[in-house]
């Protein structure tokens, strides 16, 4: 949440994102941070790293924005309900989940206590789909690998 909220601040998003507003501020910030506006080499170094932090934000602020959650939804629903949890990381209030059929999504807002309850369950799919899955702020972070 502390991350969203940091992106939110930097592109002076208040509530819901509008990926069109979004937009606006990004290419905003992009040009005013650009590092080649600057002729001093620490200037040229702060730009870069605003610069890439503005670029990051933009990409997490699009792939948690209602918007793009809409048109995933089917994708975010076959992957919740026909593969199994492979693998599971948490950190703070994140969980990070890898299913079998390679996606990984984070969600947000996942306490240490619902944690432990998920990562004790008989069943974490089971477990994931009543508590986690369809309560949280979610997005992807990873797509599955294409096999050749």
């Amino acid at each position: 949440m502390k991350r969203i909220n940091e992106y939110k601040k930097l592109f002076e998003v208040e509530g819901a994102i509008d990926l069109r507003e979004l937009k606006t501020a990004y290419r905003g910030l992009v040009k005013a941070w650009h590092p080649d506006k600057f002729q001093c080499e620490d200037k040229k170094e702060e730009a870069g790293a605003v610069s890439q932090k503005i670029i990051d934000g933009y990409h997490f602020l699009v792939s948690i924005a209602p918007e793009t959650r809409e048109a995933n939804a089917q994708e975010y629903h076959d992957t919740i309900n026909q593969s199994q949890v492979a693998d599971f990381f948490h950190k703070s209030m994140l969980l990070e989940v890898t299913f079998t059929d390679g996606n990984t999504y984070e969600y947000f807002g996942v306490n240490r206590k619902l944690f432990i309850k998920f990562a004790n369950s008989r069943s974490l799919n089971n477990f994931g789909k009543r508590n986690i899955f369809n309560s949280f702020l979610y997005r992807k972070s990873k797509k599955a690998a294409v096999m050749a």
